[in-house]
């Protein structure tokens, strides 16, 4: 097949990858993405495309998995509470530059209490912090990874409440 046939013959399929992607996704600006990706992935990807006979059940896999993907991407992005804490809290710190007398007091309040957590949660707490994974810190104290994500919790929300005393 020809390129000019096969591109012929995956925009005859338009119609189908727009209402398929509507469904998945039910939102049209969403679903109108889902298809130019699924374009892109098809022109990409079709040397290996070897029976031109399942072109359509093809495409629509694509779209499928495309969206899969995308969605697991996600919800991997925003599926934490506590890492949108940490990353908040992280970026309250990190402001290097826009330094006040009261945000470096802020900031200084925030280490010291850091520093005053217990030892079992300090540790991996302050290795997250400097950016080690849960599998790192897992290895390096010899812990479970559960073990460390539960920790790095805890720390967290002892972090807050300490905080939040300080303040009232």
């Amino acid at each position: 097949m020809t390129t000019t046939e096969f591109n012929h013959q995956l925009l005859s399929y338009e119609n189908n990858l727009r209402r398929f992607a509507v469904s998945l996704t039910s939102n049209g600006d969403d679903a109108e993405d889902l298809v130019q990706e699924t374009y892109a992935k098809a022109f990409s990807y079709r040397d290996r495309l070897t029976d031109y006979s399942n072109l359509k059940s093809w495409m629509l896999s694509i779209m499928k998995n495309t969206f899969i993907n995308n969605y697991h991407r996600a919800s991997r992005r925003y599926s934490s509470t506590d890492e949108e804490t940490h990353n908040r809290m992280m970026n309250s710190i990190n402001d290097e530059g826009k330094t006040s007398p009261d945000s470096r007091y802020s900031e200084c309040e925030i280490l010291a209490t850091i520093e005053s957590l217990e030892e079992e949660y300090r540790v991996p707490f302050k290795m997250h912090l400097k950016g080690y994974k849960y599998k790192e810190i897992a290895d390096s104290l010899n812990l479970n990874i559960g073990t460390v994500k539960s920790r790095i919790f805890t720390a967290r929300r002892l972090l807050m409440e300490s905080l939040n005393d300080l303040r009232n």
